[in-house]
This record gives C-alpha cells, structure tokens and sequence, in this order.
C-alpha cells in the first residue's frame, strides 16, 4: 500500500515539474549574462617618456540577462581605468577606458587590468596593456643622503650638514636648494643659483641652518628644486636636538663618570 502511494507522490511530482518547466516557472533562472572582450590586449608600441597613452577596451553583453561590472582593478597606480556604464543590457556594449602615464618608466612594461562582473562563467577578465618607453636625453639628480642627523646641538648654534649631489643623466644637470634661515656652500664657496652640474659628475653642497630661540627637536627640509624632469623637487630631511647650557651642564655631571 505504502508503495502504491510513494509512486503515485512520485509520479505526480514529476508531472507538477514537467508543467512548471512547459510554462516557463523555471525559465528565468537559466538566464544569465555574459561578458565578451573584442580584444583583450593592446599594445601602444613605442612611446616617449611621460606620455599618457589612452585606450578603450570594448565588451559586449552576449548572454541573455543583464550584465552587472563590478570592480575595475589595475595591477598599479599607473594605470587608471574607467568602467562607460555599470549595467549592460543583453545585446548592448560597454568600454573600459585604460591611461597609462608612463612617466619614470623606460623599455618594455606590460600593465594588468582587471575587470570583474557577474558573468558566472568569467567573473574576473584580465586585460592586459604593453608599451616600450623610449627615454630622452635628460638630466637625473641623485643625492649621497636624504637625511642628515646632527645630533644634540647648545642653544645658539648653528646646525651644519653637507650632501653630495650627482647627475646621472645625459645632459646638464641645473637645481637650485630652499630652507628659511638656511645659507649654501657649494664646493666649499657660496652658493650661486642655479647650480649647474654637468653630466655623470658630482659636487659636494653645504648648508649652514641658523637656529636662534629654538630649543628641542628640530626637523627641517631642505628642498631641492631641478630640472630633471621626474624629480623636478626633493627634498633632504634635516634632524637634531637643541638643549640649553644649563641642560647641558647637568648631561654632563650625570653622565661625566661615562665620558672618562
């Protein structure tokens, strides 16, 4: 009895099934979108250095549901990317739009964009990018140090640091340097600005920091100002501390047993 009744469930259930799936009850979820590149890869051959080559990758919704773009990521900060629109009708197309800023790039570089959707066969797509940066003639400044530590310092004195500056490029290196209460050195005679550094040499700058009333740490920057065009400012930390006399006077007496 019991098995003439499981069939008879059975049988039914299969009927209620096959009228849901004639009437279409069960249609809508085997809808489903689906994202397609034209192309994905573009290469922008050769390029100058701090060009900012743009491209736009086009994708078409080929499924049969609305296409939802999620995230749009790059591999770095290099590279920006701009989804046209986030919803995409089945049958309609979208772009991404890809700039590359070459700047402090040279040779070949290859760039990662990554896009992601709700397409459940493809719900991340990479996309991919390629230049060979070809670098001009140009002058490149390098410093020895990017900070200097004076250490403690006595009310009144002056904080002096040197740094050696270099020109790593091809042509003449020009840059002048900036800091209130600050005087230059330059190979050990007073600075006059622009100072100009020919290529692959090097010269030895010196700064004297007057530091009148200040007492405690002192942090200063020295900038920089060139015309290297990817490091047109930089700048050289400038560190110490100032105590007084009477500050002084007691270090010593509590440490003068340590100095013998």
């Amino acid at each position: 009895m019991r098995k003439k009744v499981c069939q008879k469930f059975t049988a039914a259930l299969i009927g209620v099934l096959a009228i849901a799936l004639a009437s279409g009850v069960f249609a809508s979820s085997a809808k489903k979108p689906k994202i397609v590149f034209k192309e994905a890869a573009k290469n922008f051959g050769k390029i100058k250095q701090g060009d900012v080559p743009t491209y736009e990758f086009i994708f078409k919704n080929e499924g049969d549901d609305v296409l939802t773009i999620g995230n749009v990521e790059t591999s770095c900060g290099c590279t920006a990317a701009l989804v046209s629109e986030k919803k995409v009708e089945p049958g309609k197309t979208g772009n991404i739009k890809v700039a590359f800023n070459s700047r402090g790039y040279q040779g070949e570089v290859t760039k990662y964009i990554y896009v992601s959707s709700d397409d459940p066969s493809a719900p991340r797509v990479e996309l991919k990018i390629t230049a060979a940066v070809d670098v001009p003639p140009q002058p490149r400044i390098e410093l020895d140090r990017y900070s200097f530590d004076a250490g403690l310092l006595v009310e009144g004195d002056d904080l002096f640091a040197s740094v050696v500056v270099k020109n790593r490029g091809e042509l003449e290196l020009k840059f002048e340097c900036a800091l209130q209460s600050a005087s230059f050195l330059v190979d050990g005679k007073p600075a006059k600005f622009p100072v100009k550094v020919a290529a692959g040499k090097e010269i030895e700058v010196g700064v004297k920091l007057a530091l009148p009333g200040r007492i405690g740490p002192v942090r200063e920057f020295m900038l920089f100002k060139t015309n290297d065009p990817l490091r047109a400012t930089i700048s050289m930390n400038l560190n110490g501390y100032i105590v007084t006399k009477d500050e002084l006077k007691k270090l010593f007496e509590k440490y003068k047993n340590i100095i013998k």
